[in-house]
C-alpha cells in the first residue's frame, strides 16, 4: 500500500468512522505499536486505528478490504513471537482493540462472562472475582494482555493442568471477518451440536482469519481454600515424581504445578527487587505447587502437608515452604512469574516455547541442555514452565560476556537444535506462544503436507486477498 494516493483517502474515510480519538498518525504516537515486547521486531505503520465499537471496527475492515490495505490486529502487544507487529515498509495498518473494553454481561448462575476484546485479562479476572467467580486463565502478562489477543493465540498459562487452555474456556465469539462482515456467535450454551464449531477456528488463528471483538467465557467457582508450596528438588526426575504424587493424591485439587531451574531462579533473585527465596538452601530445581477448592476449609493445607511430608521422607524433595498468608503466596508466585523479565535484564535470551508428553519432560531437558551447551559453549540453559501440562520454556541466556547481538543471531540454530530433541519426544515447537512472525518458516517441516494445505485453504476461503495479519502463522 503506497504512502500516497491510496493511503490518504483511506485514512480520511477511516477518520470519518472512528473520529480523531480513534486514529493515530503521528510517528510519536504510532511508534509503541510498531515494536514487540521483546524488541525482536521493529516495524513501521502509517496509522494506528482504534475503533470504539464492533460496528466501527467492522466498517474500518470493510474500507481496508475495499482498498486492499493490509491490517495487523493488535491487543496488548505482549506477543512473544512478534504476532502483532507490522512489517518494516509501513504498508500495513495497525488495528488496536484497546477501546473495545466493556464487560457486557456476567452471569453467576450460567457461570459465564461476556466480554469485549480490549479488556485486559487481569480486569476480567477481577470482574469475575467480584461476583464470587473465577476466570481460570492466568499468564505472566495478564495485566497488559487483552482478551482478544489471549484468545487469538490460545494462551495456556499456569492453570492449564486443571482448566485447560484458553480455547477450553470459550463458549462463544463475536468476530469481524476480513471483508468487514460481523459474525455474532456469542452463545452461552454448554451443548450446541449445530454444524462446524466455528469459534474454535478463530481461537489460535492469531488474527489471520478475522478479528475477535467479544467472547463468552466459562467461569468456575471462586476458590475458598488455597495452599501454595515452594519445593526444592535435586532433579527434574524428582520434580516429575512429586507431580505424580500430587495428581494421584487428588487431581481435582491441583490447580498449578510449575518447574523452575536453580539458575533461572537465581536470575530472579538477582534482577528483581525484593524477590526472596523461601528456603534455607538453594536447589538445582524448584517446584511451585498450588492446590485449591471452592469449599471453605476444604483441607488444602493438610493435603499439601501430607504429600510433602512423605516426599521429604522418601528423598523426593530436599526442602519445602508452605505459604502462610496471601502475601507469602504472592511472593512465591512472583519467583515464577518474573522469570521472563529477569532473563531480559540478565542479557539476550533465545526463547523456546515447546511441549512434550509430561512423562518425557526430564529426558527432554537433559538432552536439550547437552545439545545446546555443545552448540554454544558457555550458554546458560534456563528451562522453566508448566510441567503439569508438559509445556517447558526452554530458554537460553547468552554466555557471560558474549555480544548480545551475536547471540540473538544464533536463534535459528538454537531453535533447530532444541526442536530436534522436541521432535524425538513427539512434541511441539509451539506450545502456547503461537507462531507469529518468528516461526512461520518452521511450519512446512512440522505441519507440512495435508495439515498445512488445509490451513492454507481455510485462509484462502476467509481472506482471499490476504489482508489480515499477513506474514504471520503461515509461511
Amino acid at each position: 500500500m503506497p504512502d500516497t494516493a491510496l493511503t490518504l483517502p483511506l485514512l480520511d474515510q477511516i477518520r470519518a468512522v472512528v473520529g480523531d480519538r480513534g486514529l493515530l498518525t503521528e510517528a510519536s504516537d504510532t511508534a509503541p505499536y510498531a515494536q514487540d515486547w521483546r524488541k525482536l521486531f521493529q516495524g513501521s505503520t502509517r496509522a494506528v486505528i482504534r475503533p470504539g465499537t464492533t460496528r466501527e471496527l467492522a466498517e474500518v475492515v470493510r474500507l481496508c478490504a475495499a482498498a486492499g490495505a493490509p491490517i495487523v490486529p493488535q491487543g496488548g502487544n505482549t506477543s512473544m513471537v512478534g504476532g502483532a507487529v507490522p512489517n518494516e515498509d509501513g504498508s500495513e495498518l495497525v488495528l488496536s482493540t484497546a477501546r473495545l473494553n466493556r464487560i457486557r454481561d456476567l452471569d453467576p448462575v450460567d457461570m459465564t462472562l461476556t466480554i469485549e476484546a480490549g479488556v485486559t485479562l487481569k480486569a476480567a479476572q477481577l470482574a469475575a472475582a467480584e461476583r464470587n467467580c473465577l476466570l481460570p486463565l492466568s499468564i505472566s502478562s495478564e495485566g497488559t494482555a487483552q482478551i482478544g489477543g489471549v484468545l487469538a493465540v490460545n494462551a495456556g498459562g499456569n492453570n492449564t493442568v486443571r482448566y485447560g487452555n484458553a480455547r477450553d474456556l470459550v463458549l462463544g465469539l463475536e468476530v469481524v471477518l476480513p471483508d468487514g462482515t460481523i459474525w455474532n456467535g456469542l452463545r452461552r450454551l454448554r451443548k450446541d451440536n449445530t454444524g462446524y464449531c466455528l469459534r474454535q477456528l478463530f481461537v489460535g488463528s492469531e488474527g489471520t482469519l478475522g478479528i475477535i471483538t467479544a467472547a463468552v467465557l466459562k467461569l468456575a467457582p471462586a476458590p475458598k481454600d488455597i495452599a501454595v508450596a515452594f519445593c526444592g528438588v535435586d532433579s527434574v526426575d524428582n520434580a516429575l515424581q512429586l507431580f505424580a504424587r500430587f495428581q494421584s493424591h487428588d487431581a481435582s485439587a491441583l490447580s498449578a504445578f510449575e518447574l523452575m531451574s536453580g539458575l533461572g531462579t537465581d536470575f530472579v533473585l538477582k534482577n528483581i527487587p525484593n524477590a526472596v527465596l523461601p528456603l534455607a538452601e538453594k536447589a538445582p530445581f524448584y517446584c511451585l505447587v498450588e492446590l485449591a477448592t471452592p469449599r471453605p476449609n476444604g483441607g488444602m493445607r493438610p493435603a499439601i502437608e501430607e504429600v510433602l511430608e512423605k516426599a521429604l521422607e522418601d528423598g523426593v524433595v530436599l526442602d519445602a515452604a508452605i505459604a502462610e498468608s496471601d502475601a507469602q503466596r504472592a511472593a512465591i508466585w512472583r519467583l515464577r512469574e518474573e522469570h521472563s523479565e529477569a532473563q531480559k535484564r540478565e542479557g539476550a535470551s533465545v526463547k523456546n516455547d515447546v511441549s512434550v508428553p509430561v512423562s518425557k519432560v526430564p529426558a527432554f531437558i537433559r538432552k536439550a541442555t547437552i545439545a545446546c551447551e555443545a552448540l554454544i559453549p558457555g550458554v546458560r540453559c534456563v528451562p522453566f514452565g508448566h510441567m503439569g501440562d508438559g509445556n517447558i520454556h526452554f530458554n537460553l541466556e547468552q554466555p557471560v560476556g558474549a555480544d548480545p547481538a551475536w547471540f540473538l543471531d544464533q536463534d535459528h540454530a538454537i531453535m533447530e537444535v532444541v526442536n530436534e530433541v522436541v521432535r524425538e519426544y513427539d512434541g511441539s515447537f509451539s506450545a502456547e506462544h503461537g507462531i507469529g512472525k518468528l516461526k512461520p518458516y518452521l511450519m512446512p517441516d512440522w505441519r507440512g503436507g495435508t495439515e498445512l494445505a488445509i490451513m492454507q485453504r481455510i485462509k484462502a476461503a476467509l481472506d482471499p486477498a490476504g489482508i489480515m495479519n499477513p506474514g504471520k502463522v503461515l509461511p
